[in-house]
Parts: structure tokens; C-alpha cells; sequence
């Protein structure tokens, strides 16, 4: 399943192709990829046809895009929404030349995507911007609701040219006009059909602050009713630390599931818990209430870290399933200390990775230096 870092570079992706871009024509291939929309296809494509997108937006897993209001200002793109920026997320955005050879009917792939320059130490600086864009932000006109987009286990958001071939599993396609780049296709292809796109009302955060990473574009205090309950993520500068730490130490569960709720910690899933755990030193099992307040600011760190360096490096693809939205994979599965390990030397302490089941999944620890206590 696609967890943050292939989420956020999906939407830093499609940041500078939706923003302040109409909506001219839904195509809705497969109504099961709809299952969430409170309606039929056919208000699917009446709410959404002739709308503006304002933003792209995430949290933890959860995309989504805000529809202008009838009559409101459309934002247009900034100068830093259309180039590559040093920061991982917009490092797989296409630039505007990108988009324009995309118009020429080409796929927008590349061998080998240049990997960007990431301080693993600290946020991209975008991130640290977003509260003040928040702050700033007038309420006047603001958007009412968004096109909610979540990848499920195999779900992939693809910007094509608008004649070009679309893939098999395409289950929808938004044609868009965009004021920069001009006509765009969006195709949302899913493979298990476990992703979904839906239109749902906007929602003030519970705490006021932005609802979550939006690039260059709006970051607004608006979030979708069905997003609401989800955590905030390890990088999102509007996280309270305090409590963080302290839903990692709650309840009588084991640290990896603690890690594996979205309501308590988003956008980490089966793989970053498992190299966050290694690279704290934690085993999955152990149980959450006994992880010491030094431990725990350990292994948030160590989350963060290994976050940002997935970033970096694009995300992590095993099969043709995760690609960002130019279809390229990601890299950090060349860079995995743990997951998908088994069986191997482990890094750190030359012990040996083992594999165990955890609930429906497996997770991978070394049981030398990630001792149960």
C-alpha cells in the first residue's frame, strides 16, 4: 500500500498540473472506484465538470483536491509550483517542459528520475511555510468541498496527454484545461479496485491550523469530513509533539500496531514501521506502555528520518504498482534495512532478519539488536 512518502510524491506531482486548472470533461470507467461518493456516477460528474481544483493536498495516506466555489477567485499556479524545487516532495513534480512533451503524446517516463538533495536532519523548508500560508489565508470565497483521492493497495494518479493510450486498469479520467500547461488527462488507475475517489464536504481542523501539506499552493484550515479523525503525520509541522509521544506510549497494544494507527500517528504503514522500529532499535512486539519517554522521542525521530530519506529517494517500489505521476518508480526499496530482508545479514549488528507474522501482514526485525524487553 502506498504510505506517505508515495503519497506525498504523487501529490507534489500533481501540484502544479491541478492548481487553479478547470475541469472539462469526468470520465468514470469503473462506479466501484466511487464506492465512498455519496451518489451515483452521474452527480459524481455533474459536481465536478466545469469546477476549478484549487490545491492538492495531504494527509498521512488521504489526498485531496479543494473545488472552487462558483464565481470565487481561482488560484493560479505559482512560479514554485511550476519548476522542480531541492525539496524531496516537489522532486517529482514534471516541469512545465515535462508537461509540454506530455502534450506531445509522450509518457513523461524516465530511466533513471535524478534523485534530489535532502537534509535528513531537518523538514523541507515548504513544510515549514504551510501554517503561515494558513494564517494568511482569508475566508472569503474559501472552497466548500473536494475531490477526495485515496490509493488503497494499488491505486496510481497519472498525468497524460489528453489522446494518449490509457492503461487497462484506468477506473477514471478528469480532463482538465490547465492556464500554463493546457489540456491534461488524469487518469486513476487502480488494479484491485481498493482505491476510491469521492467528492466530500470541507471541515474547519480541530485545532484551527493547516489541514495539511499543500506544496506551493493553498494551505487552508479546511479538511475533508472524512479525513477529520485522521492523525497528522510525523513532518507535518502542525503536529503536537507532546501528544504524539504520548499516543505512542498508550494503551496495552504493541509498538508496531501503535505505529500502524492512523488515529494516533498517520501515513505510516507495514513498511516504514518496520524500518523505523530497526533503526530505533524497538522490536514490533514490544508493548507500547513499557517504551520508555526517551525511547519514544527515539523512534518518532527515527520515523521522521527514515520518512524523509523515502522522500528523497522517490518512495519505495517492489512491482509496476507504486509510480509517481509521470509512471516512475521509486528507490528506496534499494535502501530498505529491514523490510523484505529476511533471511539476511542485518546491517547494523550482523545478526540475522527474520520475517514473522504480524495480524494480516508480516513484519522484519533483527532479534539481536531489537530485543524484546
Amino acid at each position: 500500500m502506498p504510505e506517505l512518502p508515495e503519497v506525498e510524491v504523487v501529490r507534489a506531482g500533481l501540484e502544479p498540473a491541478v492548481t487553479g486548472a478547470r475541469i472539462a470533461e469526468v470520465r468514470v470507467l469503473e462506479p466501484r472506484s466511487l464506492r465512498r461518493h455519496p451518489g451515483p456516477s452521474e452527480d459524481f460528474i455533474a459536481r465536478l465538470t466545469g469546477r476549478h481544483l484549487t490545491a492538492a493536498v495531504r494527509r498521512g495516506k488521504f489526498l485531496w483536491f479543494p473545488i472552487a466555489v462558483p464565481g470565487a477567485p481561482v488560484p493560479r499556479p505559482s512560479a514554485s509550483a511550476s519548476a522542480l524545487s531541492a525539496s524531496a516532495a516537489s522532486a517529482s513534480a514534471p516541469p512545465p517542459a515535462a508537461l509540454r512533451e506530455m502534450q506531445d503524446d509522450r509518457t513523461g517516463t524516465s530511466a533513471h528520475p535524478a534523485a534530489p538533495v535532502i537534509d535528513a536532519s531537518a523538514p523541507p523548508a515548504f513544510l515549514a511555510r504551510a501554517d503561515a500560508r494558513a494564517d494568511a489565508r482569508a475566508d472569503a470565497g474559501a472552497p466548500e468541498e473536494a475531490l477526495v483521492a485515496h490509493l488503497g493497495m494499488s491505486g496510481q494518479m497519472l498525468l497524460r496527454a489528453p489522446d494518449a493510450p490509457a492503461e487497462r486498469l484506468t477506473r477514471a479520467q478528469l480532463l482538465l484545461e490547465h492556464p500554463t500547461h493546457g489540456p491534461l488527462r488524469l487518469d486513476f488507475v487502480d488494479q484491485r479496485i481498493f482505491g476510491s475517489l469521492a467528492i466530500d464536504d470541507l471541515v474547519v481542523t480541530r485545532d484551527g491550523r493547516a489541514a495539511g501539506f499543500a506544496g506551493a499552493s493553498d494551505a487552508s484550515d479546511r479538511i475533508p469530513a472524512a479525513v477529520a479523525h485522521i492523525a497528522r503525520d510525523p513532518l507535518d509541522p502542525a503536529l503536537d509533539e507532546r501528544a504524539a509521544l504520548a499516543a505512542l506510549r498508550r494503551g496495552s497494544s504493541v509498538i508496531k500496531r501503535v505505529l500502524l494507527d492512523q488515529e494516533r500517528l498517520s501515513g505510516i504503514g507495514n513498511i516504514y514501521a518496520d524500518e523505523s522500529l530497526w533503526a530505533a532499535r524497538l522490536h514490533p512486539e514490544q508493548p507500547a506502555s513499557t517504551v520508555s519517554a526517551r525511547k519514544a522521542r527515539e523512534l518518532l525521530e527515527a520515523v521522521r528520518a527514515v520518512l524523509r530519506k523515502a522522500l528523497a529517494e522517490g518512495g519505495t517500489s517492489f512491482d509496476a504498482q507504486y509510480v509517481n505521476v509521470n509512471g516512475q518508480s521509486g528507490y528506496f526499496s534499494h535502501s530498505l534495512n529491514a523490510y523484505g530482508q529476511h533471511g539476511k545479514a542485518c546491517l547494523r549488528c550482523g545478526g540475522v532478519i527474520i520475517r514473522e507474522q504480524f495480524m494480516n501482514r508480516s513484519s522484519h526485525f533483527c532479534p539481536r539488536c531489537q530485543r524484546l524487553r
